[in-house]
C-alpha cells in the first residue's frame, strides 16, 4: 500500500511546477498617455482709435494764442534815419525803409497806413496857439474828410517850442478795396525865425505810436 503517498506525492510535486513555469498575466488596464493642453493664444490688444489721456495724467497746456497788434502799430524794435533835404535847413528821423515821395515844398513817408509829412515855408510872425487856430485849422479842415478838432497847445521840443494841433479824420480811399480808415492825426508848427516847418504824423485811431511819433518829433533840427 506504499505506492499511493508516493503517487500523490509525486502528483502535487508536478502542479506545483507546472504552476512556478507559467508567465504572469497583467490585468490591469494599459496607462493612457498624458493629455496635452492646447492653449488659446491671447489676442493683441487693440489700438485705441484716439489718445485719451489717464485720470493721472496732466492735460496739456493749450497753445500760445499767436501775437496780433491792431492795424497801423508801428514795431517796436523800428529802426530810424535821418532826413535831411538838400537846402531844407532842418533834419528829422523818419522809420527806415519807409517808402518817400517830394510833395510841395517837403516830403512825405509812409507804410501801410501810417503816414509822415515835412513842409518848409516862411511867416512873418511866430506860431502861437491863437494864430495856429485861426489861420492854420481851417486850412487843415478844407483838406481832411470828416475833419474833428482835438487841441491846438504850445509844446517844447528839442528844437525850441512849437504848436500841436490834434484832431481825427478820413484817410484817403485805398486805391484797390476803396477802404476809408479813421485817422488820428499830430500836426507840429516849429518855427525860427521866419522860417516855419510844418510836421504830420498820422494813422490809424486804434494804434498805439505814441512812442515813435515822439521819436520823430523829438528829432526835429534846424541846421
Amino acid at each position: 500500500m506504499i505506492w499511493r503517498p508516493l503517487a500523490v506525492t509525486l502528483a502535487v510535486a508536478a502542479l506545483t511546477a507546472a504552476c512556478s513555469s507559467g508567465s504572469t498575466t497583467s490585468t490591469s488596464p494599459p496607462s493612457t498617455p498624458p493629455s496635452t493642453a492646447v492653449t488659446a493664444p491671447t489676442a493683441a490688444p487693440s489700438s485705441p482709435s484716439s489718445t485719451t489721456l489717464g485720470p493721472d495724467s496732466t492735460t496739456p497746456p493749450a497753445p500760445v494764442a499767436t501775437e496780433s497788434n491792431p492795424p497801423g502799430d508801428i514795431p517796436d524794435n523800428q529802426a530810424f534815419v535821418a532826413y535831411q533835404p538838400a537846402g531844407g535847413g532842418f533834419s528829422v528821423k523818419v522809420p527806415e525803409g519807409w517808402a518817400r515821395s517830394t510833395t510841395a515844398g517837403g516830403a512825405s513817408f509812409s507804410d501801410k497806413l501810417n503816414r509822415i509829412q515835412v513842409a518848409t515855408s516862411t511867416a512873418a510872425a511866430a506860431a502861437t496857439p491863437q494864430s495856429v487856430t485861426s489861420e492854420v485849422v481851417p486850412v487843415v479842415q478844407r483838406q481832411v474828410p470828416k475833419f474833428a478838432l482835438g487841441k491846438v497847445t504850445q509844446i517844447s521840443r528839442p528844437a525850441g517850442q512849437a504848436v500841436l494841433i490834434t484832431y481825427q479824420g478820413d484817410s484817403s480811399p485805398d486805391p484797390v478795396t476803396g477802404k476809408v480808415v479813421r485817422d488820428a492825426f499830430e500836426h507840429y508848427v516849429f518855427q525860427q525865425g521866419s522860417r516855419r516847418l510844418t510836421l504830420t504824423l498820422s494813422g490809424p485811431t486804434n494804434a498805439d505810436n505814441v512812442d515813435p511819433w515822439k521819436i520823430v518829433s523829438d528829432s526835429v533840427r534846424w541846421l
